[in-house]
Order: C-alpha cells, then structure tokens, then sequence
C-alpha cells in the first residue's frame, strides 16, 4: 500500500524523541520503553508490532499522554504533554486523541448511541447535539439501525465499530488503537481496518489530516499499514512497508485475507 499524502503544512501528527518509561517489579526496574525516536505523519495509518511484553501498549499510552515518560518528549500535533499542566493535558488529550481497545471499553447499560456520544458530552455538547453527532458517527460505521441497542445485544464487530464511532465523536486528529481486531474474526478484522483505513483520509474540525497508530499482533491485517515499525525489548529495532516480513511471524494469506487473528493480549 502506498503511504498516503502529509497534510498541507508538512508538519508531523507524532513525534516521539528520547523516550523512556520504567517500572519498579520489587528490587528491579524494568525498563518498558527504552530511548525511542518515533515519528507519524497526518494521513499515515502505522502499526508498532513486536512479541508481548516488548513494551508496545506502554508506548502506545505515553504516546497518546495517559502514562508520563521518565525521559524524552511527545509532541501530538504540536502540542507537547510535557508543557501542560496536569488539568490541561487531560483536556487536550480529550480533543486530540481517540482511543479504539481490544476490550471495546463499553458501558453496558448505556446504548450504542449514548456510548458514542459521550465524548461530545465530556465536551460540554447539549444532550441533542451530542446525540446528532453520535448518530452521524454510528451511521459512518454502518450501524445507524444499531443505535438504540444496548452493547450485549452486538456482535463482537459492532462493538468495535461503535467504538471507532466514539473515536469520531470526540473529532481526535490521532486515533490510538490497542489490539483492535484480536478479538474479530477474519472478516471482521478486514471490515474493521477499512474504517480505520479510511480515516486516516479525513480531517478533524480544524482541518487536521488525521492518522492512526496501532499495536498489534495480527500479522494479517500489515497490508493495512502504511509503515510497520517493529519493538523488542523497549525498543523500535526496524521500519518498513507493509511487503515482506521482518517481524518473526508469517505473513502467509496476509495479501488474500486480511482479517483478524485472536492473538493474546496483554502486555507492559
């Protein structure tokens, strides 16, 4: 796949410079991250592949400014985590990143509908424009008709695209995805990456080019990559296109069958 076009001005959705992040296990530090440099560019979907424990998801959480780094810098969209406050980090996090999980992280009790909206209410939108663009968002993903159903009422599949419709509520230029189509299967996963695909070819309110970062461990859905950059032991030892393998694992029937495989989860 060939890598999409930058947005106008050039400049990066990511930039990851110097990165560190350890964690106390008793008498030892284990270092999850370990000095990355790490870049994304608007209109770019890459995926961060490596084996469990490689220190992937915590990147993926410094990256999008839910852990703080011991060391290094984050910049998303030109706006440092670093240079805000407490309060104003967790406010612009709100605006300029969405999160899609393995898990879903929907609320049970609530609808399709009002799960999606909830950004838009975090935000400070009226319960009826909030619910407007909630049904925007659900009808993007195909599940307009699912709005009023509660989440265990949905296949694993719409439960994620409702998610991904969450994601789009929010109007988050960077869209952060942890394992998001390891509980899917085959086809799916390919339905699934084709909305993600297609967002890294549209703009937030402000003219954003928006780009998505995935980690995962599904060798099937690479073609759906940009650029695959791999980790081992907390650090990014490789990039690549998507053609060809140097991750370790098969690429067999990634080209044909792009879906989802149901790969364990769970790591540092």
């Amino acid at each position: 796949m060939p890598a999409r076009s930058d947005d106008s001005n050039g400049s990066l959705a990511v930039e990851v410079s110097g990165l560190r992040k350890a964690f106390d296990a008793g008498e030892t530090e284990v270092v999850a991250v370990d000095n990355v440099d790490f870049q994304a560019r608007p209109g770019e979907l890459s995926m961060i592949v490596g084996p469990s424990g490689c220190g992937k998801t915590t990147l993926l959480s410094l990256i999008a400014g839910v852990l703080d780094p011991d060391d290094g810098d984050v910049a998303v969209y030109g706006n440092r985590w670093s240079e805000m406050s407490g309060r104003e980090a967790t406010r612009r996090r709100g605006e300029l990143v969405g999160f899609v999980f393995q898990a879903y992280n929907l609320i049970p009790t609530l609808t399709a509908a009002e799960n999606a909206a909830v950004p838009a209410l975090i935000q400070g939108d009226s319960r009826s424009s909030a619910f407007d663009r909630a049904q925007e968002a659900l009808e993007s993903v195909g599940l307009g008709e699912r709005a009023g159903a509660r989440p265990g009422k949905l296949s694993g599949g719409m439960m994620q695209r409702v998610a991904i419709a969450r994601a789009l509520v929010a109007d988050a230029p960077l869209l952060v995805c942890d394992e998001p189509t390891a509980n899917l299967d085959a086809e799916t996963g390919a339905e699934v990456m084709k909305l993600l695909t297609d967002l890294c070819d549209s703009e937030d309110d402000e003219g954003r080019t928006r780009a998505v970062i995935a980690v995962t461990h599904d060798h099937r859905i690479f073609s759906y990559a940009d650029i695959i950059h791999k980790m081992e032991d907390g650090r990014i030892t490789g990039s690549r296109e998507p053609e060809g393998s140097e991750d370790g694992e098969s690429d067999e029937g990634r080209a044909g069958e792009p879906g989802a495989s149901s790969a364990a989860h769970g790591e540092s």
